[in-house]
């Protein structure tokens, strides 16, 4: 730094002590102007050569560093897209699948809705088949109740019908005796 001062103040020196030449403007201050502008170039020329380097190397490091991340970046859209497009190219195999599958599960459900069906029907079938049969012995025994009555009233009528006021008491005697037979002991023997 010193050293660039340094020179700076001597280029100074040596233009204002060659009287630099006067410009047709004939301004009497030219020389300084020039000097000031070299002092001026000089300090601004130390500090970009002092700074300059460390800024862009680190905008270089910067925008490297934004390519990498743009380039992976890139890369991992394009691996996307793929994937993306891969899943596109396999969505028609894979509705093609789901719908077999629909299809299968569709008959299985199919296949065994009829077999539920089917014993449902077998079921109901063998109920029918003991209803009948216990309503068939219930009306056959209803039956048999309704001829024996019938067989009785029948019975009772045709008894009354030839029953008459001697066979009657001649029914009455009968009995009276076979009571008395049974009762008196010593008749027995």
């Amino acid at each position: 730094m010193k050293r660039v001062l340094m020179m700076g103040f001597t280029l100074t020196a040596c233009l204002l002590a060659q009287g630099a030449p006067e410009v047709e403007t004939g301004d009497p201050w030219l020389g300084w102007k020039w000097a000031n502008f070299a002092i001026l170039a000089v300090g601004l020329g130390y500090l970009i050569r002092k700074h300059a380097p460390a800024f862009f190397e680190q905008r270089s490091r910067e925008i490297q560093q934004g390519i990498a991340e743009a380039t992976k970046t890139k890369q991992e859209a394009e691996a996307r897209a793929a994937a993306i497009e891969k899943r596109l190219a396999s969505l028609e195999s894979e509705i093609a699948g789901m719908r077999a599958a629909a299809r299968e599960e569709i008959a299985a459900e199919g296949g065994r809705i009829s077999r539920e069906t089917v014993h449902r029907l077998q079921r109901i079938q063998a109920q029918s088949t003991q209803e009948i049969e216990l309503m068939s012995r219930a009306l056959r025994e209803d039956l048999r109740k309704h001829s024996a009555q019938l067989a009785l009233d029948l019975a009772e009528q045709r008894i009354r019908s030839r029953m008459t006021k001697e066979a009657q008491d001649s029914l009455a005697d009968r009995f009276l005796q076979d009571l008395r037979y049974k009762l008196t002991p010593g008749e027995r023997n």
